[in-house]
């Protein structure tokens, strides 16, 4: 699933994470200072924040793109040199270039949450008698809006291009190298679907979770910072009353509560979903051999296969039902968590309109990313599913053999005996 991709994928993402926390500490101790020597100063700490498209070409947004090229540069020289790999451009290079289209849509993000305040404070200051904001100074708060989205449009839709070039190269190294050694996995269950369609699915599926997930740990990195300092006008939370930057407890507390909430109501989904592949699979692979011989797919032998993909389904849908009462609620409740946190402070007429865009802006973004479980969970459940088809396939090349389930199941085919209905795993 690595190997045909990445360079020695356990060394390489360790190294990865490691060069990573270290170029980030480099920048934050006094990479982003060093700027200052070429004409790219960071901005000062008492600065206006900048309202536009320019902010992505201020001076130290320029030192940065110079920062990152460089850090990539460095580690790809190492990797081409020390562990060569005919997928190196892609696997290591492509992977780059998303993370920059990553943190650049989170600083998208940042960049709509510097115009929020100055327009909906002039909002606020319109709708208040008597009204003294000119037309034209509203709409030109509008064109810099457009002028930020029109940027991220254009970024996005090149990005999620080059991002499906992107997974198709993955499967194709999956696809290469598991046809290498198909002699040796074409007698696992399944393998022809494992193959063909389980390789596109995982790399799809990594690379989204990927993506959120370092989405997740940039958009920290850019709004906790924010949320801390607005903080400042929030002086007590309902209930518990005042405690130390009441914003960022309140969104990591809300944000564990829901991980924990859910990774413990959707604990058996992973299995069940497993169990889902593995009967459907049966029940297909029997009928593509009565296609081309007439002894197979009788009716009693159809009706016991289909009859277990009826029970894991109905099995699946009781699992969702209550998993999903948990997510609706806990999502529901999230729409409106931040207002009731702030009902003290907006009662009190402690802040403005604009203000109080900003903090729910700030707010969502970091609960939003402390919840990357709770968003990603029905996902995640979806991958390791996939991974434990193909992980059959890692074992048979490593040596190791096939999983229990699966040598049960091969067993009981050679026997002429249909796949039992079992417990998910």
């Amino acid at each position: 699933m690595f190997v045909s991709f990445f360079p020695k994928p356990k060394l390489f993402f360790i190294s990865f994470v490691a060069w990573t926390a270290f170029a980030v500490a480099v920048w934050y101790m006094f990479g982003r200072d060093l700027g200052t020597a070429f004409g790219m100063p960071p901005a000062a700490a008492d600065a206006v924040p900048i309202v536009g498209a320019h902010y992505f070409w201020a001076p130290e947004f320029l030192w940065f793109y110079i920062y990152f090229v460089v850090a990539t540069g460095l580690f790809a020289a190492f990797w081409y040199v020390y562990s060569p790999h005919p997928w190196a451009h892609w696997s290591i290079l492509g992977s780059a270039l998303i993370l920059f289209s990553t943190y650049f849509s989170v600083q998208v993000s940042v960049a709509i949450n510097n115009w929020r305040r100055p327009f909906f404070d002039m909002v606020q200051q319109a709708l208040t008698p008597p009204a003294s904001v000119a037309p034209a100074d509203l709409y030109a708060l509008i064109l810099v809006f457009a002028q930020i989205a029109f940027l991220w449009i254009a970024v996005y839709v090149a990005t999620r291009f080059f991002v499906s070039h992107y997974i198709f190269r993955w499967r194709t190294a999956m696809n290469d190298y598991y046809m290498a050694h198909w002699p040796r996995l074409r007698k696992i269950e399944g393998a022809s679907q494992r193959i063909q369609e389980d390789t596109m699915r995982f790399a799809s599926t990594v690379e989204g979770l990927g993506v959120a997930m370092v989405d997740a740990v940039m958009t920290l990195i850019a709004f906790l910072p924010i949320l801390y300092a607005l903080s400042a006008n929030v002086t007590e939370l309902p209930i518990i009353g005042a405690v130390p930057a009441p914003l960022v407890n309140a969104a990591i507390f809300w944000s564990l509560f829901g991980t924990v909430l859910l990774a413990v109501v959707g604990i058996r989904l992973p299995g069940l979903e497993f169990r889902n592949q593995r009967v459907e699979a049966a029940y297909r692979k029997e009928l593509v051999y009565g296609e081309d011989h007439e002894d197979r797919a009788r009716p009693p032998t159809v009706h016991e296969l289909f009859a277990n993909v009826r029970k894991n389904y109905f099995r699946l849908y009781f699992h969702y039902m209550y998993f999903n009462v948990a997510r609706s609620f806990y999502i529901q409740a999230d729409n409106i968590f931040a207002y009731f946190i702030l009902i003290p402070t907006i009662a009190a007429g402690r802040i403005t309109f604009g203000l109080l865009q900003q903090i729910l802006t700030a707010f969502t973004q970091v609960s939003s990313s402390f919840q990357y479980l709770v968003n990603a969970w029905p996902t995640i459940v979806e991958l390791l599913s996939i991974y434990k088809r193909l992980h059959s396939f890692e074992s048979v090349l490593s040596g190791e053999g096939l999983p229990e389930i699966d040598r049960r199941y091969m067993e009981r085919e050679a026997a002429g005996v249909p796949p039992e209905d079992q417990p998910a795993a």
